[in-house]
């Protein structure tokens, strides 16, 4: 029997728990709960519902919503008809949109009403999300689920170096081993709790405080919109026992908490998405008493694919190790392996490795390759095999644990007619850990200020998107061959 016979035990995940406990809590937001039977209910109405405007296996669902339990009962509704499901970010701008439902070829768009006019505009469905959870009749229409091991479970879109994002294809086999590896790395159990509070259109969210602790028997806390000033009242009434964020958020908290909390349910909490300072790792530790975990993955792996151990020795400053089911390496540019405290190219093997960037065969053999997944990321490891990053290969600006690529704000930059030349650089920043900054020379005889291209910005780019700063100069730094350099330009917005 081959795995495209096989059907998914993640599409069928939420009538399993509502057969062994259909009363158990499952899901809870803002808006309310839904306990596992209830759960059922509504992936099940929501599967006919994409049945009858003919949703059926290979096609993609898109859902743009803030944090909400409609998008985990759509991801699952789109599974249950062999649909994979592409989250899109709410605060991107009309055009980004349409690029992402154009590009993934959506036939549905679960959303609000702004989604509808989206969906519209490029002869797309649109499912109104006051509908996804609404009890429209009391029965429960049986749908047959037909997601194997081999459909697209999720089609997560990240920005590329040439400004395009692109879409990081993941079938049920790589969720399939990256939710195993998950549960195995952090001993999830039925007991456990996450409290989700990144952003549901990044795989993160979906994969690691949803999938794996509703795959582990556990309930998942689905958080508005992160504040530091409401953050530990949720922790003391949901009593989670652990959450996933990003260095800001814990930077944050540790800057804005000025009362006594109650963390005595938290086992663990992770940090991923971006480098954290092994200092404020070890302070937010020991002022909150909670085991701080630092892992490392892409969305090309499904999520993660180092960790520090919850139980055993913490390095902090580093990444930790390779988790259950997955191979971490160093190897240099010629792909020779390195010896341990060498630097080279991280690599990563596994069945959580992506089938490919959707439509780009090209950009996908050049970034796996024999089975290993090239990050572009420069890192060592220890004699512990504790993963160390240096640095990156890429431009790329990580600003509170979103990825920016500085070729889509050049890119942009350029349409405008005045400017000549763009280059943007991240700087460091105590809160974000990044920051974009823009350098533009404007054409001879045209003037342009940093107000009117910060505003040229905004309105074709979301808003993080958007450098703090742009600086005007007469020219920018070359080479010999008229490349621009930016490393001299990062000195200028570091020093």
């Amino acid at each position: 029997m081959t795995s495209s016979t096989i059907h998914s035990e993640l599409a069928v995940l939420p009538f399993i728990r509502a057969d062994r406990d259909p009363h158990g809590p499952c899901l809870t937001d803002d808006k309310g709960s839904l306990d596992n039977a209830a759960f059922a209910t509504a992936v099940r109405r929501l599967a006919a519902r994409f049945a009858s405007l003919g949703v059926s296996s290979g096609d993609i669902v898109a859902v743009m919503l803030p944090n909400c339990s409609e998008i985990v009962t759509a991801m699952f509704a789109a599974w249950n008809r062999g649909a994979a499901l592409t989250p899109i970010n709410p605060t991107l701008t009309d055009d980004e949109v349409r690029y992402q439902l154009e590009d993934s070829m959506a036939t549905v768009v679960v959303g609000e009403d702004r989604a509808g006019d989206l969906a519209r505009s490029v002869g797309a469905h649109w499912v109104d999300v006051t509908h996804v959870h609404a009890a429209t009749d009391v029965s429960s229409p049986e749908v047959e689920t037909v997601a194997t091991m081999d459909d697209f479970a999720l089609v997560i879109y990240t920005s590329g170096t040439t400004g395009k994002p692109k879409g990081v294809l993941l079938d049920h086999a790589n969720l399939d081993s990256m939710s195993a590896s998950v549960i195995d790395a952090f001993a999830l159990t039925a007991a456990d709790t996450s409290l989700l509070i990144l952003p549901l259109f990044h795989v993160n969210g979906l994969v690691i405080s949803v999938l794996s602790v509703l795959r582990s028997g556990g309930s998942v806390i689905v958080a508005p919109r992160f504040s530091a000033g409401t953050f530990w009242d949720l922790v003391e009434t949901h009593r989670p026992t652990f959450f996933s964020a990003v260095p800001t958020i814990y930077a944050v908290l540790d800057a804005k908490t000025e009362r006594q909390v109650d963390t005595s349910s938290l086992r663990f909490v992770i940090c991923g998405a971006a480098p954290m300072p092994a200092e404020l790792i070890s302070r937010f530790e020991e002022r909150f008493n909670v085991p701080l975990v630092e892992g490392y993955g892409l969305s090309e792996g499904s999520v993660a694919s180092t960790v520090n151990p919850v139980d055993g020795p913490r390095k902090p400053g580093t990444v930790g190790r390779a988790m259950p089911g997955q191979e971490v390496a160093v190897v240099s540019a010629a792909g020779e392996p390195q010896p341990q405290g060498e630097r080279g190219e991280v690599v990563i093997r596994g069945a959580n490795v992506m089938r490919g960037y959707l439509g780009k065969p090209e950009e996908t053999a050049k970034v796996v390759r024999d089975g290993w997944l090239h990050t572009g990321d420069v890192g060592y490891l220890d004699r512990d095999g504790y993963l160390v990053l240096v640095d990156r290969i890429k431009d790329m600006i990580i600003r509170g644990g979103e990825n920016i690529y500085p070729k889509e704000i050049e890119s942009t930059l350029y349409t405008h007619p005045a400017v000549l030349e763009a280059a943007v650089v991240g700087r460091p920043d105590p809160v974000y850990g990044e920051v974009p900054v823009a350098f533009v020379a404007a054409k001879p005889g045209l003037t342009v200020t940093a107000d009117h291209l910060l505003a040229h910005c905004a309105a074709s780019l979301a808003r993080y998107k958007v450098p703090v700063e742009v600086r005007v100069r007469t020219d920018l730094p070359k080479n010999s061959v008229g490349k621009l350099v930016k490393g001299l330009l990062r000195d200028q917005v570091s020093s």
